[in-house]
């Protein structure tokens, strides 16, 4: 009940450092085992359940490095409390130095029977050579009286005991001339043999997972930055890894001087300080690059740079000057594990992206560093397994962030993506409406003055002008293709069409086109093919039409072959191969590919001498491709190309008979005579072009210039048709329409529009439109239309 009150009274992260400290009260101070005395140490009741520390009294023979024998016959040594660091202590009323060797002796009484005994050795500063019962069983680098024949080398290590021994005397040499520290920090201890052995493993093998977590989440983040997300949190973030990496496993235990003997502790020691120096740095700049928006930019900076400054010193002072800038540097430690807590609360209360998993990393941070600074100032035990798994919590929790802010980067990104697509078809959509808008007039005005028997050079003329404002609208319907294609809103009709017939409609309508050119085009078609198949004709159509105009473009002597041939058939589909075949310029092979890329040609050169946009074969080859089908090229420059393409058609059900082409009246007849038609546009120029052709095939035309007033003109005894327009001021087409279903108007009403049908078609069909014109329209197509609805 208490404890559930005093919970309740507590934040979580306080809740989490008080059972933190209790971890370690209990650790320090549940047992206290023996220790020695005069430098004897009496073990002889340990039952050795768990190590034991050889802490307390040690003999201490100061600038002297006395071998076994010496140092048992030596008199007056001094009594130091193991383990001792000599720098910065007082013997004999003088301060000792860094530089400088000693011996330190122990007697170890051990039971009479025992299990098989190890004792733990810790790296020392800076060398040692360490004597149980006269026999060397450990050493690190070389001990000496001088600079000169001294090497340091730190590494940890495990010495077995001799069996059915009773006493142990142990004699330490230690010398430093390099380090700012001199003598022992960490226990020597003593414990039973496997139990040591699977220790050793068992640190070495949590520092080399840890190691390999580390340096792969770094190398990954670091390829993630490389290959494109630019996010310098990330880059931050992979090199905080990789650098701390090293703290695990070339600190602490020193398990890559066990993985890699021999190694410069010269090396070691500068990584060992800058990878330290530089990873807060590194780690104040992953701060500020993660949430910019909670923290100060001149507090970061000062961390930082100060901490590349000391990183600096590492690299470049002797060991003895840059080792004492710990002290200094812990200050600075201290002040970024309140700082980098209070930017992650800061994100948390702005709910900036992954601020939470961040939160979370702080506490996990805040043990590691808490359980380092506890060890080194000699208050706690390593506490190795916790110390692994708040490193893995961190290390996860700030994955989780920096994963959570690519994805929401991602899908930013996406819905701009998707928004700006939304912009450019609005856009693309506008512009085809507003340029169609006047192509409509151009072109509808240029076929009523080649219908007023114009003179020979003003047929010319107008030739001219028909060819150009085509070729314009050609372009524009290739850029809202393309665009259509991109964004995936193609679809595909399944009707009954006639291949051969469409091939041979093409083939016949750019007969002209090839003989203005004065160029051959034939057309070979296999005589077994199938009368009726179930595809796509408007598609299958533009992708020959495509290919053959091309061709003809590209050919100024020779032939144009057009062949279409079966390939495979069996009772329910039938395999077709499309080919066209010139005598053109052709196309080197190293353009093949190019040519197939939007707004491309095969030279700069192609499209000032033969015009076009680039986008016929790049839209011809996504409409085959979305259709399973692959557009294959054979070409050799100026040996002419051939554009080639299998697809498979199911075949009809239907009776294989041909359908009767439909019968156009004569113009001159006035087959609209009697017709009142209820004329809907605001552009006075369409309503020129509508009402003349219109008018000439005999029809009564009332004008309307908006929705609304068409709702006022309209007069459903006397009127059989509207013509439509879909976008005006005060009340567009669509509105209009609507408000004459509900009003049970049922004259057939047809849409005049620049849109696209597939884009407007369900929309259409919506508000009860009869049937849809697109301009600028081919006057044929209008009275097509028209009769069919009246007739």
């Amino acid at each position: 009940m208490l404890a559930t009150m005093i919970r309740a009274s507590l934040s979580p992260f306080q809740f989490i450092l008080i059972l933190f400290l209790f971890f370690v009260s209990t650790t320090v101070y549940a047992a206290q085992p023996a220790t020695a005395v005069g430098g004897l140490l009496d073990l002889r009741a340990e039952h050795f359940e768990s190590s034991v520390e050889l802490n307390g009294q040690w003999k201490f023979y100061w600038n002297k490095l006395l071998s076994p024998k010496a140092a048992a016959n030596s008199d007056n040594p001094e009594l130091v409390d193991f383990p001792f660091l000599w720098h910065g202590n007082f013997l004999n009323g003088e301060e000792l130095p860094s530089f400088g060797y000693a011996t330190y002796t122990l007697t170890i009484l051990l039971p009479e029977s025992s299990p098989p005994l190890s004792l733990g050795i810790p790296d020392m500063y800076s060398a040692y050579r360490l004597y149980l019962n006269n026999q060397v069983v450990a050493e690190n680098g070389k001990v000496g009286t001088s600079k000169e024949d001294f090497i340091p080398y730190w590494q940890t290590h495990t010495v077995n005991i001799p069996e059915n021994v009773d006493t142990i005397h142990l004699t330490l040499q230690i010398a430093n001339f390099e380090h700012s520290k001199a003598g022992i920090s960490n226990d020597i201890v003593i414990g039973k043999a496997d139990s040591m052995a699977l220790r050793t493993f068992q640190f070495a093998a949590i520092d080399l997972l840890l190691t390999g977590c580390l340096l792969m989440s770094g190398l990954y983040f670091l390829g993630l930055f490389i290959m494109g997300n630019r996010d310098k949190a990330i880059l931050m973030f992979a090199l905080y890894s990789i650098v701390f990496s090293y703290r695990i496993i070339g600190v602490g235990d020193y398990t890559l001087h066990s993985v890699l003997p021999g190694i410069s502790w010269y090396i070691t020691i500068r990584l060992e300080y800058m990878s330290l120096f530089a990873g807060i740095g590194i780690f104040a700049l992953y701060t500020n690059y993660l949430y910019p928006e909670a923290s100060s930019h001149r507090l970061p900076r000062i961390v930082y740079t100060l901490c590349f400054l000391f990183a600096f010193a590492s690299l470049t002072l002797p060991p003895y000057y840059f080792t004492q800038l710990i002290n200094p540097f812990l200050l600075l430690m201290a002040f970024c594990l309140i700082y980098v807590p209070y930017i992650y609360t800061r994100a948390y209360l702005k709910k900036l992206p992954g601020s939470v998993y961040a939160l979370m990393s702080a506490i996990a941070v805040l043990i590691v560093f808490g359980i380092s600074l506890l060890y080194y100032w000699g208050i706690a035990p390593k506490l190795q397994l916790l110390n692994f798994l708040s490193y893995v919590a961190f290390f996860f929790l700030q994955s989780l962030v920096l994963s959570h802010r690519v994805s929401f980067q991602l899908k930013k990104a996406r819905l701009e993506a998707e928004q700006g697509l939304i912009s450019k078809t609005e856009f693309l959509s506008t512009m085809s409406h507003e340029i169609r808008t006047p192509l409509n007039s151009v072109i509808g005005m240029s076929h009523l003055l080649l219908k007023n028997n114009p003179r020979k050079d003003q047929i010319e003329h107008l030739d001219v002008m028909l060819f150009s404002a085509n070729n314009l609208l050609s372009i524009v319907n290739d850029i809202l293709d393309y665009s259509k294609i991109e964004a995936g809103k193609v679809s595909f009709e399944q009707i009954e069409m006639n291949a051969a017939a469409i091939v041979r409609n093409i083939v016949t309508s750019l007969q002209a086109s090839a003989q203005d050119k004065g160029i051959e085009l034939t057309l070979h078609s296999d005589p077994n093919l199938p009368y009726k198949l179930i595809g796509d004709p408007t598609r299958l159509s533009q992708v020959i039409t495509n290919l053959v105009h091309n061709a003809i473009k590209f050919t100024e002597v020779g032939k144009v072959q057009v062949s279409l041939y079966i390939v495979e058939e069996n009772e329910n589909s039938v395999t077709l191969k499309f080919q066209v075949k010139d005598s053109g310029i052709g196309i080197s092979k190293e353009k093949h590919k190019l040519i197939f890329e939007r707004f491309t040609q095969a030279d700069s050169s192609t499209s000032r001498g033969f015009g076009g946009t680039g986008l016929g074969l790049a839209i011809t080859k996504k409409i085959l491709e979305l259709q399973n089908s692959t557009l294959e090229l054979v070409s050799e420059e100026g040996k002419g190309s051939e554009f080639y393409f299998t697809q498979t058609f199911g075949k009809s059900t239907l009776k294989e008979t041909e359908l009767k082409k439909g019968f156009l009246p004569e113009e001159s007849y006035k087959p609209l005579n009697g017709i009142n038609i209820l004329l809907v546009e605001d552009n006075k120029m369409n309503v020129l072009v509508a009402q003349s052709f219109l008018q000439r095939w005999g029809a009564t035309i009332d004008v309307a210039v908006n929705g609304l007033e068409a709702l006022h003109k309209l007069n459903k005894e006397k009127h059989h048709l509207i013509l439509m327009d879909l976008h005006m001021p005060i009340m567009d087409g669509y509105e209009a329409t609507i408000r004459l279903r509900q009003q049970g108007v049922h004259i057939p009403i047809i849409a005049l529009t620049a849109n696209l049908p597939n884009e407007i078609d369900e929309k259409l069909k919506e508000v009860g439109i009869n049937n849809v014109v697109v301009k600028p329209f081919l006057p044929d197509e209008l009275y097509r239309t028209i009769l069919h609805h009246v007739s």
